[in-house]
């Protein structure tokens, strides 16, 4: 492989999903991607819940107000979480090791979208509260996403260097 641009081009957040299932081997491969993101001091701070329980992913599609309805339609969803016990920069490597998914789902021709859990939820409820409790996660543990997975129901155009925003490249200073 000489680049990763053009998967970088292609992948595009996708929230409509066919009913196909995800293969054990697709998983396998969304497992390792997601164990090879890199981690502030190698600390290896991130966990992850694969969700493949109807019942599950519809509730968690249900944890916050607004933005994770789409959730409920994804044959695979994954919680990403952290100990925040072991590192004060959670947030960073969890966002890392969700971009890890994210790309390796696109690499598979799957199709994939980021739900923002912290500092979300329901009027009464952090969404992060109500996940923990879904999943069995302990205390310690901090939710930070839950991506859906699935075979795409729709199509994106890609990126293209004319759609890109190069304005918002600087050199050497701003």
């Amino acid at each position: 492989m000489d680049s990763l641009t053009p998967l970088f081009f292609k992948r595009r957040s996708i929230r409509k999903f066919t009913t196909e299932p995800i293969s054990e081997a697709h998983i396998k491969e969304l497992q390792r991607a997601a164990l090879c993101a890199p981690t502030s001091k190698n600390c290896k701070s991130w966990e992850f819940v694969f969700v493949d329980n109807k019942e599950t992913i519809k509730a968690l599609s249900e944890s916050k107000e607004s933005g994770a309805q789409f959730l409920e339609g994804a044959p695979l969803a994954i919680v990403v979480l952290a100990d925040t016990q072991k590192t004060d920069v959670w947030v960073e490597d969890t966002a890392i090791a969700a971009t890890f998914i994210q790309l390796q789902a696109e690499a598979l021709g799957l199709g994939s979208c980021w739900a923002q859990m912290r500092l979300r939820g329901t009027t009464n409820t952090p969404a992060t509260d109500t996940i923990k409790q879904l999943i069995g996660a302990p205390s310690n543990l901090e939710v930070e996403c839950v991506i859906g997975i699935g075979h795409k129901d729709q199509q994106r155009s890609e990126y293209t260097d004319e759609k890109l925003p190069w304005q918002q490249i600087h050199i050497n200073k701003y």
